[in-house]
């Protein structure tokens, strides 16, 4: 390789696990250096597609909007490679991933993913959940309806979320859109026959009467909580996923510096950069077998310059 300069724009947690990284590049690639600019992930894909930055971590999926203007510029969509997992919890001064919140006296032990699209999401394909009972929840549940709770459908989480887990249907109309999270977390709080979906968030700062409900992938149980346990086998399916975002035009080839750093960062010593990371407040958690295998897989089928 001959001198190279490696520019990366995005999400600002990650300068604890990226700047280890260019450390380890540089000790084998001593001719390329790197220029961080980490303001966060609202800043990733417009720095692509202005063609400002080579590679731009998120710790979330990009929203319509910004995949629609890279399109607009680009023609094409941007790509990513998956290299771990953002938080778990709950854990005590941190943010608990994407969840849904339900009323500590509530006994509902879990939800299916395709449960959570028949309360959240109007026009399910199996009918739309609406009360207690058609979650099987008896007492004082039995005959009372769900109240729903969760930030505004206004392009950024609340949008992201129902396309990604709603099957992009809209919510019903009983669904009471709120301004900020902490609101949805004292609304849940004060009902205990609410559910709240709210993204990144510490919960218990506002207060001990919510807890988190489990969900699974499956058709029914076991139900996974977002705990370190369950984040790192892939197993809640609301978790976080750090990824790195870069420009490859369809049939078109990767830089060898670029493809060599996406490596090192699936690499077993990239992996543990993160692993070194789980406890810090970011709570960085490395993909498990299965996922890291599809990804350098993903990554071994992109060509190099």
């Amino acid at each position: 390789m001959t001198h190279t300069r490696i520019t990366i724009v995005g999400n600002d947690g990650i300068a604890s696990l990226l700047q280890p990284w260019c450390a380890l590049f540089r000790r084998q690639h001593a001719q390329v250096d790197f220029a961080l600019t980490l303001k966060g992930s609202s800043t990733a894909i417009m720095a692509l597609a202005a063609d400002a930055c080579q590679l731009a971590p998120m710790s979330r999926a990009p929203w319509a909007q910004e995949l629609a203007a890279f399109h607009k510029v680009k023609g094409y969509a941007p790509s990513a490679i998956r290299l771990g997992y953002c938080g778990y919890g709950p854990r005590t001064g941190a943010k608990t991933p994407p969840a849904i919140y339900a009323h500590c006296s509530n006994p509902l032990p879990g939800l299916t993913m395709g449960q959570l699209a028949a309360v959240f999401s109007s026009g399910a394909p199996q009918g739309d959940i609406t009360c207690w009972r058609q979650l099987g929840i008896e007492g004082g549940w039995q005959s009372r309806r769900i109240h729903l709770y969760g930030l505004r459908d206004d392009g950024k989480y609340a949008s992201a979320f129902r396309r990604a887990h709603l099957a992009n249907r809209f919510f019903p109309r009983h669904y009471e859109a709120l301004p900020d999270r902490r609101t949805v977390i004292e609304a849940v709080a004060n009902d205990p026959f609410g559910l709240g979906a709210t993204g990144w968030f510490d919960a218990a700062a506002v207060s001990s009467q919510v807890r988190v409900v489990a969900l699974t992938r499956r058709e029914q149980g076991p139900f996974y909580p977002p705990s370190l346990q369950a984040v790192g086998a892939g197993n809640y399916p609301l978790a976080g996923e750090l990824a790195l975002w870069f420009d490859l035009p369809p049939g078109g080839r990767l830089a060898p510096p670029i493809k060599a750093f996406l490596q090192l960062a699936l690499s077993d010593a990239g992996q543990a950069v993160i692993a070194q990371q789980t406890d810090s407040a970011e709570g960085y958690v490395a993909l498990d077998a299965d996922s890291l295998g599809r990804e350098r897989e993903k990554l071994s089928g992109l060509q190099a310059d």
